[in-house]
C-alpha cells in the first residue's frame, strides 16, 4: 500500500495514534498536512517526517474549518484528535460534556464537512478514516461523555458514507480498544483495572499506535476500494468474545 502522489490531513498528528498514521503515511509516501494545537508537537514531527503543518485549537469550530480550508483539498482526512475526561455518570460537569463532545464529535464532523466540501468542488473522490472505539460498543466505568462522543461519531460515519458515496468519497472508522498511548494511560495506569481488562482480549494484549495506523492505511488504500460506511475493531477480538 503505497500512497506516492496522495496527501493527507491528520487531526491530531502530534500525538498517540495520530502521530503514529503521520509517521506510516510519510513512509508509504503520502505528504501529510499534520493538525495539532501544540506547537512543539508539530515542529518535531515536521523534523521527522516533512510535509506541512497547521497549529489550531480545535475547539474553536471557526479555527478548525479555517485550518481545512488552508489545508487544501487533500486526498484523505484522518480524524485522530480526541480528548477524555474521567468523569463517573453523577458527577458529569457541563464542562466535561462540552469538552469531550466538542473535540470527539463535532469538531470530526467539521473536518469531515470542510474536507468533502473541497473534495466535491474538485470533483469527488477521496476516503476519510474517523477513529472512534470500543467504548462506543460496551460500558467502561468513568466513560460516559467518551462513549457517548465514540458512538455518535460511528454513526455519523454510516451518514457520512451515504452522503458522500455518490461523490466517490468513501467513510469508514475504526474502532480501537486500549492502545498505549498518553491518553490511555492516565485511564489505565492502574494494574488493578488493566489486568482484568487485557485478559478479556483474546490476543491477550492491548493495541500500539502502530497497530491502528496501519488498519487505517488499509481503509484509505485502494484496497479497500469497495469499503464504505464500516466500522473495524482494532480489538484483539475483544468485542467477539
Amino acid at each position: 500500500m503505497q500512497f506516492s502522489g496522495k496527501s493527507v490531513i491528520i487531526t491530531g498528528a502530534g500525538k498517540g495514534i495520530g502521530r503514529a498514521c503521520a509517521i506510516l503515511m510519510a513512509a508509504r509516501g503520502a505528504e501529510v498536512v499534520a493538525i495539532s494545537r501544540t506547537q512543539s508537537d508539530l515542529d518535531s514531527l515536521k523534523s521527522e517526517i516533512g510535509g506541512r503543518s497547521i497549529r489550531v485549537d480545535l475547539a474553536d469550530v471557526a479555527s478548525t474549518r479555517a485550518a481545512m480550508v488552508e489545508a487544501g483539498p487533500c486526498d484523505f482526512l484522518i480524524n485522530s484528535a480526541g480528548i477524555n475526561v474521567l468523569e463517573s455518570v453523577l458527577d458529569m460537569s457541563d464542562e466535561g460534556y462540552e469538552a469531550v463532545l466538542g473535540i470527539n464529535l463535532r469538531t470530526a464532523l467539521v473536518t469531515c464537512q470542510e474536507f468533502a466540501r473541497a473534495r466535491v468542488a474538485k470533483g469527488g473522490g477521496g476516503a476519510i478514516v474517523n477513529i472512534t472505539s470500543i467504548a462506543g460498543h460496551r460500558g467502561f466505568q468513568d466513560h460516559l461523555c467518551y462513549a457517548a462522543s465514540k458512538a455518535g461519531l460511528e454513526g455519523a460515519t454510516r451518514v457520512l458514507a451515504k452522503e458522500l458515496g455518490p461523490h466517490g468519497i468513501r467513510v469508514n472508522a475504526v474502532a480501537p480498544t486500549i492502545t498505549l498511548t498518553e491518553l490511555a494511560a492516565e485511564a489505565w495506569n492502574d494494574p488493578a483495572k488493566s489486568t482484568p481488562m487485557m485478559v478479556r482480549h483474546p490476543l491477550q494484549r492491548f493495541a500500539e499506535a502502530e497497530d491502528v495506523a496501519q488498519s487505517i492505511a488499509l481503509l484509505l488504500s485502494d484496497d479497500s476500494s469497495m469499503i464504505s460506511g464500516a466500522v473495524l475493531p482494532i480489538d484483539g477480538g475483544f468485542l467477539a468474545v
